[in-house]
């Protein structure tokens, strides 16, 4: 199954899939408003034509590409290209500025490359252990692993705990919209036909992400002027054995956080550079310098991001639940090829499963060499003006969704989230629990009901399986030492005033 899987992506046409996935995926990670969740929720419609290896290996080399790519633009623009790297301008930006912009991106690359590689290695040995103990699943644990996703992505992402949980309820409602799966009853149809099945999620995707970010660019101006990047002599990976030793035990403690942060659903890179890079001062022996352009908080930031790629992969792969919004994706892209993720998936396509391990691998190797090799080219794209540029995207967007199944109303349902997402942007309401709660809606409802028929609606019965109680328990602690954290600060700002 392991050597089926390997050999299943070793052939040209994976390869050249796996190429224009990482190339595509830096182009957007690189350039400041365009993300690598709206590269893969783009080029989604095309895997369509694809066969599943292919398209799922294309999403994942967008993934890697994306989330790497970011480093150009923090570094040489000091503006991060993808919310992964804001921490990396921390650094990476001072060191551009006092003429080390070359260095900064070699150790970033490398660092990328070096992050990615460890979390795949936990990726292959966690995910399928971890689905032997969740074949065991039954609907209560799968309904309360599920809740506490919601629970937690609504209380970690933003500064908002009340948002956070609004934007993941109107996740779940719009999930609810048509026919339901068990009873058959109609529900928020309007007697638009339509409307029967229900908002798809690529439409939905796309219009959250990609036209959203489109809107809020078009409403805050473009500027016709060219961004200034930095010049920058780029020699080997501007790092010595010396300072490579030295990093060692912060490459790993970066890792290891990336990994971790990455398996919680929902938070992802943008939370682990950040606390990658605030850990890595913390036990630094001169946290003076960091700000000021030293490679420490480059080789955090840049581990972290990348390592949670793998270990968003893991919950997506085992539980069939999204580790950030772009697993989110790449799950719309598994529905679409009629995959579905979960334990039963390295039973019965253990060779898929290999063969993505196998292309996330390639990815990442294709990733080192291209981003190294042309960095002159990506700093080029970066000078394109927004104005050319989104327009582009725009088109692109319609183009796509309304390619997968030739319906106009998906066309509609993509601006109508867009309009939905970009007011979201606007009044800080945070997207990430909208797309999960979107994404993770119709399981919660079909476990929930499952569990209430096998214990004849008697809720708490739930709570006699000790995985979904203890799962139920952490989601109300979470939400309630959310509350308390945010109510002191708040008090406590209110009192410094």
């Amino acid at each position: 199954m392991v050597v089926e899987g390997l050999l299943s992506v070793l052939n040209m046409h994976c390869f050249v899939v796996i190429l224009i996935g990482v190339v595509v995926g830096i182009i957007f990670g690189s350039i400041p408003g365009l993300t690598s969740t709206m590269g893969v929720a783009l080029c989604l419609p095309l895997t369509f034509s694809m066969s599943p290896l292919d398209g799922i290996s294309m999403l994942v080399a967008l993934y890697v590409g994306g989330t790497s790519g970011g480093l150009i633009s923090a570094i040489l623009l000091k503006i991060p290209g993808t919310p992964s790297s804001v921490a990396t301008t921390f650094d990476g930006g001072p060191m551009a500025e006092r003429g080390e912009g070359g260095k900064a991106l070699g150790v970033g690359i490398l660092y990328s490359f070096l992050g990615t590689v460890l979390s795949i290695v936990a990726l292959i040995f966690i995910a399928p252990s971890l689905a032997k103990i969740a074949l065991k699943f039954g609907p209560y644990e799968y309904f309360a692993i599920c809740l506490f996703a919601l629970t937690m992505i609504g209380a970690m992402v933003g500064d908002n705990l009340l948002k956070g949980l609004m934007s993941g309820v109107a996740g779940v409602t719009f999930s609810l919209f048509g026919i339901a799966s068990i009873g058959g009853a109609e529900r928020f149809t309007f007697g638009i036909q339509s409307l029967e099945n229900g908002f798809q999620q690529l439409p939905v995707m796309i219009g959250l992400f990609a036209v959203a970010e489109i809107l809020k660019v078009g409403a805050d101006g473009i500027s016709a002027n060219k961004a200034t990047v930095m010049n920058c002599k780029i020699k080997g990976f501007g790092i010595t054995m010396k300072e490579f030793k030295e990093q060692f035990v912060n490459f790993i403690r970066s890792a290891l956080i990336g990994i971790g942060i990455g398996i919680l659903p929902g938070i992802g890179g943008a939370t682990s550079n950040i606390v990658a890079y605030s850990v890595a001062k913390q036990q630094s022996k001169y946290p003076e310098k960091f700000g000021t352009g030293i490679i420490d908080g480059v080789v955090a930031t840049e581990t972290s991001n990348n390592s949670s790629i793998g270990g968003a992969l893991i919950p997506l792969l085992t539980l069939g639940i999204p580790g950030d919004t772009v697993t989110a994706m790449i799950l719309g892209g598994l529905t679409l090829h009629g995959i579905a993720p979960g334990p039963l998936l390295f039973k019965n396509s253990g060779t898929l499963v290999y063969g993505i391990f196998a292309a996330f691998l390639i990815a990442t190797i294709v990733m080192l060499i291209v981003e190294f090799g042309g960095i002159r080219l990506f700093i080029k794209v970066l000078a394109v003006p927004k104005y050319i540029l989104l327009p582009a995207v725009l088109i692109l967007c319609i183009v796509g969704t309304y390619g997968t199944n030739h319906n106009m109303f998906d066309v509609w349902t993509s601006l109508l989230f867009g309009v939905i997402g970009y007011f979201m942007m606007r009044h800080k309401f945070p997207q990430a629990p909208m797309i999960l709660g979107f994404v993770l809606g119709t399981v919660v409802e079909e476990n929930l009901i499952r569990g209430l028929m096998y214990t004849d609606n008697n809720f708490w019965a739930f709570f006699k399986s000790p995985i979904a109680a203890v799962f139920m328990v952490a989601a109300v602690a979470m939400v309630v030492w959310t509350g308390y954290k945010q109510l002191k600060a708040y008090y406590q700002k209110k009192q410094a005033c």
